[in-house]
């Protein structure tokens, strides 16, 4: 079984970087698990072009940023996990970008479209508030599944979110596992 894990935080140290290192932690043995962390990634925003990818996605000028690789790790998995910080009620700015352009990545491939939306994906929030916001931006990925999501509040578990400590907690670790079906 293949897994991918895709942090969409800008924190390299934060709880969404501890989350996915559990994560990966727990997939050990138990087939390929594929990480990234867009603390590390540079994917380009769509904008400062003229719509090439409408003619053909590989006319992109951003084509070799990490976004098809990552959109190809996610539609070549057997399942992906997303976790995705709340910074403002919404998903996080990263997140809003590889929506954006993913756009191109299926552009004039109904085929890609349709393995990636049958992939089974979860996703674990990092929130204290907002839950409908979230609901909304993940159905784009599930097709027409609904999202499945954890939301995962430092507050709950008498943290702070900006600490980053949220997986030194066994109670949080576990309620990730169990989420994951690990």
């Amino acid at each position: 079984m293949t897994s991918c894990i895709v942090s969409f935080s800008g924190r390299k140290d934060g709880n969404c970087s501890a989350i996915a290192q559990v994560l990966v932690e727990a997939l050990s043995g138990r087939g390929e698990t594929r990480c990234y962390d867009l603390s590390a990634l540079h994917i380009t925003p769509c904008g400062q072009c003229g719509y090439e990818c409408f003619q053909a996605r590989e006319r992109c000028p951003y084509f070799d940023d990490p976004e098809f690789e990552l959109c190809d790790a996610v539609a070549g998995s057997d399942r992906s996990i997303f976790i995705v910080p709340n910074y403002c009620d919404y998903p996080c700015a990263n997140f809003f970008i590889f929506n954006e352009r993913s756009q191109c990545y299926f552009q004039h491939h109904p085929e890609l479209l349709e393995r990636y939306e049958g992939v089974p994906k979860r996703f674990i929030v990092v929130s204290n508030t907002g839950r409908e916001n979230f609901t909304a931006a993940f159905r784009y990925h599930t097709g027409d599944a609904p999202p499945d999501v954890l939301f995962l509040s430092a507050r709950s578990f008498g943290k702070a979110s900006i600490d980053g400590d949220l997986m030194n907690l066994p109670e949080a670790r576990e309620a990730v596992l169990r989420f994951a079906g690990l």
